[in-house]
């Protein structure tokens, strides 16, 4: 199955369930690891003093490529891409709210920068390519294709502390606006 629209989640896709994979992660200390970002720096999420939304998510389709084999039957792997679009429209409102966004997955920053660009994100994007925060955090992930990617989760920052964890998140081209519910709050 190609990619050909990214943009728009099925109306059959399956809902991914809490399976317990991040529950251990509020109130966790992030370690100190440097990640490459969309805008040719190095983010540490520890160092960080506001608070911030790191949306996390298995990987960006391109239009016209191949998706893994089954990537739709695959509970909460579809919808990066509306996700992203979402955070991108939501995104003045998330400043208003208080909150710093960067979106992370296990790709390369390459495939990042394509996704950054396609989408015109206003936030910079993460990669953890070489699983180091994943390992670190016991991050909830899953196997395609002999690839290991995050499964879709969102964590609340603030001064070096995961304080709320969202998880699973369904529907992700929602995601953004139960985010600001909760920074409201």
């Amino acid at each position: 199955m190609t990619s050909d629209n990214v943009y728009q989640l099925p109306d059959d896709l399956p809902a991914p369930l809490d399976d317990g994979a991040a529950r251990h992660l509020p109130g966790t200390a992030l370690p100190d690891l440097d990640l490459s970002s969309t805008n040719r720096s190095v983010v540490s999420l520890a160092q960080l003093k506001v608070r911030t939304v790191v949306y996390c998510y298995p990987m960006t389709g391109r239009p016209g490529e191949e998706l893994p084999a089954g990537w739709d039957g695959i509970p909460g792997a579809r919808g990066c891409t509306p996700q992203a679009c979402a955070f991108r429209d939501h995104y003045n409102e998330l400043q208003k709210a208080g909150a710093n966004v960067y979106g992370l997955s296990t790709q390369s920053i390459e495939d990042q920068h394509e996704a950054l660009e396609r989408l015109h994100l206003p936030f910079s994007l993460l990669s953890d390519a070489n699983h180091r925060l994943c390992t670190a955090l016991r991050l909830p992930t899953f196997q395609v294709e002999g690839i290991t990617l995050l499964k879709r989760l969102t964590m609340i920052v603030e001064c070096g502390k995961i304080n709320h964890v969202f998880y699973p998140v369904f529907p992700p081209d929602r995601h953004a606006d139960e985010v600001l519910d909760w920074l409201a709050q």
